[in-house]
């Protein structure tokens, strides 16, 4: 059951798959029809699940989902990745490479390997004021707290000297 995004509770879980590129006006329309039909028909052991999804910087999908209704069983969680999955073969992109970094470069969101995050912070070419992208936020609240943050607010002050 697809639900306006911000209507969810704070406690919604989300998944944030990041795209190493940045999708187009046509890609975001056509990925934003699949989200619908997707989500709209997205269950878990047949009940429905009451759930949403965000496309943020032309680049980030998050799905939302409210388990206060019915919580996410192992089946509707394969259920999510296959579509992701689908999505990477159609659009030719990389939506589950959990070894890469994305982070803000002024309004630009630069994407880079996880080693060379590591090599441009020894070479203070990123700092640990630069605004990085925590994909590994749990519900909707943090999702909005703590999503977009400074490296030293992340897992990723572990690079910064």
């Amino acid at each position: 059951m697809l639900v306006p995004f911000e209507t969810l509770p704070d406690s919604a879980r989300v998944w944030i798959y990041q795209a190493n590129r940045s999708f187009t006006e046509e890609e975001l329309e056509e990925i934003s029809g699949k989200l619908d039909v997707f989500i709209e028909s997205w269950t878990a052991h047949g009940a429905d699940l009451k759930a949403s999804y965000d496309i943020k910087y032309n680049r980030f999908i998050i799905i939302a989902l409210d388990q206060q209704l019915n919580a996410a069983s192992g089946c509707s969680i394969d259920a999510s990745v296959n579509f992701i999955q689908q999505l990477e073969k159609e659009y030719n992109v990389d939506l589950l490479d959990k070894m890469n970094v994305s982070y803000k470069q002024g309004e630009f969101i630069a994407y880079k390997s996880l080693s060379d995050f590591r090599k441009m912070a020894k070479e203070k070419a990123v700092s640990s004021k630069t605004i990085v992208f925590n994909n590994l936020v749990n519900n909707k609240a943090e999702y909005l707290s703590d999503w977009e943050v400074p490296a030293s607010e992340s897992w990723h002050k572990r690079f910064m000297n």
